[in-house]
């Protein structure tokens, strides 16, 4: 384990906990995302939020198109689906050993809108890719994942083998430093909560930063890389939740559900 006793202290960003931030979460952690209307309001409960306050924030997701309502049982709106796969893939995200390629997007598009763009540079940021310069992305060829449809149409895909050592291009590609030093500030942030509503926020901003996470090749990475004991810890709290609910449901659990999640 590394010496973090040299590491700058850094400043945890925590997001206010909120009825619709912990029904958001514990929904985008189960599969299918959904759960009766008791279930949900005993979960957010738990976490400090008055039950009056968790329905009429159920009744305002509901318009808003966050949730869809059959009956009694709350499920995650379609547009959110995409959200959860997004955070599944932050935790468990699906690699391959790297053969030293590297992804190389080159868009090619021209005549597109400020937001036309903004939603292609989301796009493959989401992918991981970092932008080396305006409209070559590159990203080392390490991970299992399609790329969307349209992506050909406005730009070119292929691999390459930069000339710059992978290491170098790596370190200018991603803040590799401040993401290991605000990984382990998380560490330390999760491993002193003890009240349940401030565990949920710090794993919330721990899922926060596995989004960020560019998931490079081991040897790509810094030495005291926090990326594996921030996914353990926030599986074993997810194990955590997922036995609570079983507590409160009585039983051992639908069929096909999974662990809780924090967003």
């Amino acid at each position: 384990m590394p010496n973090n006793t040299s590491l700058p202290a850094v400043e945890v960003e925590l997001r206010p906990l909120s009825a619709r931030s912990v029904v958001l979460s514990l929904l985008l952690g189960l599969h299918p995302p959904e759960l009766p209307v008791k279930d949900l309001v005993r979960g957010v409960e738990s976490f400090g939020v008055a039950g009056s306050t968790v329905r009429a924030a159920l009744s305002r997701m509901v318009a808003a198109g966050d949730l869809r309502r059959a009956d009694t049982v709350y499920r995650l709106s379609d547009r959110l689906l995409e959200r959860q796969r997004r955070q599944d893939d932050a935790v468990h995200p699906s690699t391959r050993p790297w053969s030293g390629d590297w992804e190389m997007i080159v868009v090619t598009a021209t005549g597109r809108g400020p937001a036309e763009r903004a939603e292609l540079r989301g796009e493959l940021t989401r992918l991981r890719l970092a932008e080396l310069r305006e409209g070559v992305w590159l990203r080392p060829a390490n991970l299992l994942r399609p790329l969307p449809p349209g992506v050909d149409r406005v730009a070119e895909c292929c691999t390459a083998r930069p000339d710059r050592p992978a290491r170098e291009l790596a370190a200018r590609l991603w803040p590799l430093d401040a993401w290991t030093v605000t990984g382990h500030a998380l560490l330390t942030h999760v491993a002193g909560a003890r009240r349940p509503s401030d565990r949920f926020t710090a794993f919330a901003a721990v899922v926060r930063h596995l989004l960020a996470d560019p998931v490079l090749p081991p040897e790509l990475l810094p030495a005291d890389w926090p990326g594996g004991r921030l996914r353990a810890a926030y599986a074993d709290y997810r194990q955590e939740l997922s036995e609570a609910a079983l507590v409160r449901d009585g039983g051992e659990g639908a069929p096909g559900r999974g662990g809780r999640g924090v967003r």
